[in-house]
């Protein structure tokens, strides 16, 4: 089995099963496969949603949680793929973009059908381009035995008659199992067991997801490889070398100043901490929109300013931290602000005197400094640092200011 779409050249007919996948199971792969037997199509593609534009305001796991179990349950049928074409493209997910973006890839000639619930097809036409998205493909309205039909039937008849459409219906037994179900099983400690394949099950239990978490254990939940992973396709070569260091260095300085937990969430901090840097200017504008985060007149003004606090919102949502602690580290590591945590600190100074540094007056003082007190640390650094910004003629963030008064009189 493939994990990812290479060549499709060859395929005649290629169905979708589209989906969260929070969690994937069996009743999906089912649906897949009766869907492929039906209609006799070459191959099943699972894509795993982004950001889906229905759920925008729903919690849903982690884009890379759902894509891993997603492998993990279709590996053992050669005739399953598992695509990473909606989850590694920013903003929000929507079928017209997979659908058209899946055409360049395949035959001229090659037929689609993306399987969907029948609920879906009610609301088909408040989608995205649905005119075109009709064209494009086939739609397979799969449900459980007993979905009262008739309403469905009337809609379909009115699209089929309108665009011409091909839209074709499935009952499937299997579809009595629902992710929903399973995520509220799993968080109350209730077997999951025959609900999905074994490996994703494993996969749940391994990862603690869905489970309310305990309060003493750090709030992240990507593995620190994966965060590396995820940060080196994300990042410049520069900027990744950079990122390394700065976790490096927070690790160190966590192991004098805090505690084992210190460290832990020192390194997530320090690899996220520029997780946004490298977004071009319309980007970051794009997804402050998006993220709903607030710029004010300095950052609009001075948009460098402005990955810093869009980072706190990535690694919460693409990175899966809840962790306010680790959040607020990286969304004031560049201006910092009065009174801020050891944490935030630490990320702070780490980024200015990280190994990989290129030698600059005053970085050994700061990082003579950091060895001895943070809080003296802080306070050079923010002189250093405020002092090179007013000689470049740059804004000035008013945060930086209150911490330099604010360390001043420590």
């Amino acid at each position: 089995m493939r994990n990812e779409i290479t060549d499709f050249q060859d395929c005649k007919s290629i169905a979708i099963m589209g989906g969260t996948f929070d969690p994937i199971h069996n009743g999906h792969l089912v649906t897949a496969e009766a869907v492929r037997h039906r209609f006799n199509v070459d191959r099943v593609v699972f894509i795993p949603t982004g950001r889906p534009a229905h759920k925008t305001d729903k919690q849903v796991t982690h884009n890379e949680h759902r894509y891993l179990m997603t492998v993990l349950a279709t590996m053992r049928n050669e005739n399953f793929d598992v695509s990473r074409i909606e989850i590694d493209r920013p903003g929000i997910t929507y079928t017209i973009d997979t659908i058209e973006a899946l055409k360049k890839i395949c035959r001229p000639d090659v037929r689609l059908y993306f399987i969907t619930g029948a609920d879906a097809i009610h609301q088909i036409m408040s989608w995205k381009e649905p005119e075109r998205l009709l064209t494009l493909c086939d739609f397979v309205a799969v449900t459980r035995p007993g979905y009262r039909k008739n309403q469905m039937f009337e809609e379909i008849g009115e699209i089929r008659e309108k665009f011409a459409s091909r839209i074709h219906y499935m009952e499937v037994p299997a579809l009595a199992i629902s992710s929903s179900d399973i995520r509220e099983r799993a968080r109350k400690g209730e077997p999951i067991k025959y609900l999905l394949p074994q490996e994703v099950e494993d996969y749940i239990h391994k990862f603690k997801l869905y489970q309310n978490m305990e309060k003493d254990e750090v709030k992240f939940m990507l593995p620190v490889e994966t965060m590396r992973e995820k940060l080196q396709s994300a990042l410049s070569v520069k900027r990744y070398i950079h990122t390394m260091g700065v976790a490096e260095e927070a690790v160190k300085l966590a192991e004098i100043y805090g505690t084992q937990k210190d460290q832990q969430k020192a390194q997530a901090a320090g690899l996220l901490h520029d997780c946004a840097k490298d977004y071009p200017e319309e980007m970051r504008l794009r997804f402050c929109r998006e993220y709903k985060v607030k710029l004010d007149d300095v950052m609009e003004r001075q948009t460098d300013l402005i990955h810093p606090f869009l980072g706190a919102e990535v690694a919460r949502r693409e990175y899966l931290v809840t962790d306010g602690e680790i959040l607020d580290a990286i969304r004031y590591h560049t201006t910092g602000r009065a009174d801020m945590s050891l944490l935030e600190k630490i990320i702070f100074i780490a980024d200015y005197i990280e190994p990989n540094r290129e030698k600059f007056e005053g970085l050994e003082e700061a990082r003579r400094l950091a060895y001895l007190d943070l809080d003296m640390a802080m306070r050079y650094i923010l002189e250093e640092t405020i002092a090179f910004v007013k000689q470049r003629g740059r804004l000035l963030h008013p945060l930086s200011l209150e911490a330099l008064e604010y360390y001043k009189n420590r």
